[in-house]
């Protein structure tokens, strides 16, 4: 018999049809993969496994965990069951955390909750769980704080958590999603070793198809709640047969058609910037000490271009995309836009400030929830000396981005993660800039709704003369969509050149690190 064995799962939520005849094994110590994008059902076939479902949510068939049914155990058994015989990590780490709880007490909750043992032994028990996950004791002790971490470290301790009693079954539902690649790379290298030695059984919920092709046993590929396909990896990717499981595969690695508008003119130049930041003070009267993230950065964007900037979290690329947006002063150096200075005195230059916008990596988290689309897209209006008829460039700038005017009355809520995406660059077009900032903007994006994007932005570059600063992490998408690349490591730019050079000829050791860790598809 099959560790878990889930047989024509059907799940209906108030009375909509969610999950239709769902079938799949997991054997110990089995890896198998679950794909599909947003809406797909992938998180919900695992919530049906740990009947932890939304109100209204009524589900038949078999779900059978080693000799357990779980459709038919009571919510005492189940809270026996989860967290002891099978765990989970979730996609934010910082929202899995008590962020007001110590990271030992976290994970010992785990211990304490399920075996009889004393807080002492709880504590030991806690500490050995994350020694296991690569988080040793002389550097990150026990009385640390969530917020005191990194996100890989952080999903570390999520991980911790869910095999502190070694479960029988481990399910990470899109656990790499925000972190950068070498940091993705760590985290699933972690996984597949935990699950090889504890001969756990792993359910990894997933939209990217590279990210589980080395590493699945088994894949499963899931559209509208249903199971399209799925076969042993990577003899799947050979004989793939279902269109839907092909177009995944054809935009894993799509390459957006742009038309080339760069001139050898330079929009936007930064010289020798340093950004430094205060330490705290080890003592009242100590001298102070400053951390400096950026450490003479230079470089020049040229008009029509698209430059790639990437890097590792805590490379110094947010902090130098603050100083080129007028919101934080540089120590040293200067930032031109378009010949004039960023910075006048003290204050941003309301004229240069006018003329680039940015893209969020969260939209919805860059939006106010009670302002109605109308509003949030006009927001950049208050850097116009004289408004434009508002209503027609609000109209223009939403079916630009392929929405249409009557979107304006809605509310952010009501639309799904890539519509509010072309919202945030429709906030971005409305006053006509000629630099946009894309700040990790497709990184949370389903592989296809990310090609569906990348494709407007070439589009809108082609048709506007836009220049784009793309800082991502996402190395294949930097590959596909920019002219030039970037490489920042501690601050620092250790490599720079046309985009295909330094992929197919690095360098740097730090850039042939991040290239190796790039998830490839056989």
């Amino acid at each position: 018999m099959s560790l878990l064995e889930i047989d024509g799962l059907n799940l209906e939520i108030h009375g909509t049809p969610i999950l239709r005849d769902v079938s799949l094994t997991v054997e110990a110590g089995q890896i198998v993969g679950i794909i599909g994008e947003s809406g797909s059902g992938k998180s919900m076939t695992a919530f049906s496994v740990m009947q932890i479902l939304p109100d209204g949510g009524l589900a038949s068939g078999t779900v059978r965990l080693s000799d357990h049914d779980m459709l038919a155990l009571s919510e005492e058994a189940l809270c026996k069951l989860r967290g002891n015989e099978v765990g989970m990590v979730f996609q934010e780490p910082m929202t899995a955390l008590n962020p007001i709880q110590q990271i030992g007490a976290q994970v010992a909750e785990t211990v304490l909750i399920h075996e009889n043992v004393s807080r002492a032994e709880a504590y030991q028990r806690a500490r050995e769980a994350l020694n296991r996950c690569e988080l040793p004791e002389d550097k990150f002790p026990m009385s640390r704080y969530p917020h005191e971490l990194s996100g890989g470290q952080r999903q570390r301790v999520v991980i911790a958590m869910a095999i502190a009693l070694q479960p029988k079954l481990l399910i990470a539902d899109e656990p790499t999603t925000a972190l950068d690649v070498t940091t993705q790379a760590e985290v699933l290298s972690l996984l597949k070793r935990l699950a090889r030695e504890d001969g756990t059984g792993l359910m990894l919920i997933t939209h990217d198809l590279a990210v589980v092709a080395d590493m699945a046993d088994h894949i499963v590929i899931m559209r509208n709640g249903e199971v399209v396909e799925s076969g042993p990896c990577p003899a799947l990717f050979d004989t793939m047969q279902h269109p839907y499981s092909q177009a995944l595969l054809a935009v894993s690695d799509h390459q957006p058609s742009r038309e080339e508008h760069v001139t050898q003119e330079p929009l936007l130049s930064v010289k020798g910037v340093v950004r430094d930041y205060a330490l705290p003070r080890s003592k009242l009267f100590a001298e102070q000490e400053y951390f400096r993230a950026v450490k003479g950065v230079s470089f020049n964007i040229r008009r029509g271009e698209s430059l790639g900037l990437v890097g590792e979290s805590g490379c110094g690329k947010s902090t130098l995309t603050r100083a080129i947006l007028g919101l934080e002063q540089v120590q040293e150096g200067s930032i031109l836009l378009d010949g004039e200075e960023v910075f006048t005195g003290k204050q941003p230059n309301r004229a240069v400030r006018r003329k680039m916008q940015v893209v969020f990596q969260d939209p919805y988290g860059s939006f106010n929830p009670r302002w109605t689309v109308r509003r949030l897209v006009s927001e950049p209006f208050h850097l116009l000396d004289e408004l434009p008829d508002r209503e027609a460039a609000i109209a223009e700038a939403l079916q630009s981005v392929g929405l249409v005017a009557a979107d304006a009355d809605k509310y952010i809520h009501e639309f799904s993660g890539g519509q509010r995406q072309r919202i945030a660059i429709a906030r971005a077009l409305i006053i006509k800039p000629e630099l946009i900032i894309l700040d990790e903007a497709v990184s949370a994006l389903d592989v296809s709704i990310r090609a569906q994007i990348l494709d407007l932005l070439a589009d809108l570059g082609t048709r506007f003369g836009l220049t784009y600063l793309f800082i991502s992490h996402d190395l294949s998408v930097v590959r596909n969509v920019c002219d030039r690349c970037l490489v920042m490591q501690n601050g620092e730019i250790v490599e720079r050149g046309v985009t295909a050079d330094i992929f197919e000829r690095p360098q740097h050791a730090y850039t042939k690190q991040l290239i190796a860790a790039v998830p490839r598809l056989p």
